[in-house]
């Protein structure tokens, strides 16, 4: 799934080649992909791309006032083209879902699998999307008392504090995995029971694990984004691989649509953690 990173980058990468050109025209090739139908996407037409912008995971074209927003949900991309294809893609055929034409250039909006969550809104303010209405502030832009503030009192796991939205903006499973392995806890630590001196190792390896993959991300081409993103993680996806800051073997904790991984010697004092079903929370 693209999390802040991937999306500050393709911003970035919208702002560098879409900034500036007329919407020629918007091909819709899956109308589930719309959230909202007034105004139509066919106000986009003719209009100037004026800016892009990212509030949190979401992605946000201003074109002279009216914004296309999107979430690219778990599999979905956008595929930027220096020679875009004029015709429209055809409706429920492949994988794209939606197609903006800029004179020439342009990019799709496309999702693979089965799962189709992939969304798309025309709106005259991105706070209009509700997704966008309930994010908490984002992760690159809290400070250290910002961040103690939220985790005050909260009772959930300090893995699914991070990844979620209405309380920390941009954060996903993947960096959520990475900023816990650097700031050595456990995913399963109940948030508000962090110390100070745990909440000030997450705020700086939040700072730090995002501000590096972001750096590494903006001005790579969009193609590249995927492979840049996983050459930069430590934990996550690396299930039996040797942890490389200690060698442990990095372990896994899996749920129904999702895993976690981690690292016992670093993060949970040389303990797996048992299977989600029978597991205690681990400090």
């Amino acid at each position: 799934m693209p999390e802040l990173p991937e999306v500050e980058a393709l911003a970035q990468h919208l702002r560098d080649n879409a900034v500036g050109r007329t919407v020629v025209r918007v091909d819709v090739a899956s109308m589930s992909v719309l959230k909202t139908a007034s105004p139509p996407w066919t106000e986009l037409h003719g209009r100037t791309v004026t800016a892009a912008a990212r509030h949190g995971k979401y992605l946000d074209l201003d074109c002279d006032g009216l914004h296309l927003v999107c979430h690219l949900a778990r599999a979905g991309w956008l595929r930027w083209s220096d020679k875009l294809s004029p015709a429209p893609p055809k409706p429920g055929r492949g994988p794209i879902a939606l197609r903006v034409h800029l004179g020439g250039v342009g990019f799709d909006l496309t999702e693979a699998g089965t799962q189709k969550k992939l969304a798309v809104w025309v709106v005259a303010d991105p706070a209009e999307v509700p997704g966008i209405a309930k994010l908490g502030p984002d992760a690159l832009e809290l400070d250290a008392d910002g961040l103690a503030a939220i985790l005050a009192g909260r009772t959930e796991r300090i893995k699914t504090l991070l990844t979620d939205q209405s309380a920390l903006a941009g954060i996903g499973n993947a960096y959520s995995d990475e900023i816990l392995h650097a700031a050595k806890l456990s995913p399963f630590a109940t948030s508000g029971k962090l110390d100070a001196d745990a909440v000030a190792r997450l705020h700086a390896s939040t700072q730090e694990i995002l501000k590096d993959a972001v750096q590494r991300s903006v001005g790579q081409d969009a193609a590249r984004l995927k492979a840049e993103k996983r050459s930069g993680l430590r934990v996550h996806a690396r299930t039996g691989l040797p942890c490389p800051v200690c060698g442990d073997l990095v372990r896994e904790v899996s749920f129904a649509d999702r895993s976690m991984q981690y690292c016992p010697t670093c993060q949970t004092g040389g303990k797996p953690l048992a299977d989600r079903r029978l597991s205690r929370l681990l400090k």
